[in-house]
């Protein structure tokens, strides 16, 4: 990101040092467009390739616990509502 800074304040410091028009400010912003589009993915990829990802048994075994509880909480949820909606019948 502090690149893309730099870039935009050295193209507005020239740009007052040589007394350019508004035309080639608008150029020259095109000109850089498609590299500061494509600076943060390149920064992206580059910080994935840092990422320990965990081991094909570790990924299923935290998947299952995942989906197992969210099945108890499920369950939990479900009991609670079923008792509101029956303490709500009943004092009705």
């Amino acid at each position: 990101m502090s690149e893309v800074k730099k870039a935009a304040k050295q193209t507005a410091e020239s740009a007052k040092k040589t007394g350019d028009s508004k035309l080639s400010k608008i150029l020259n912003w095109f000109k850089t467009l498609p590299q500061r589009i494509s600076k943060p993915f390149k920064n992206m990829y580059y910080e994935l390739k840092k990422v320990t990802w965990p081991s094909k048994q570790k990924l299923i075994t935290y998947s299952i616990l995942v989906l197992v509880f969210m099945l108890f909480m499920g369950i939990v949820i479900g009991l609670l509502d079923m008792g509101a909606t029956a303490l709500i019948h009943t004092l009705m």
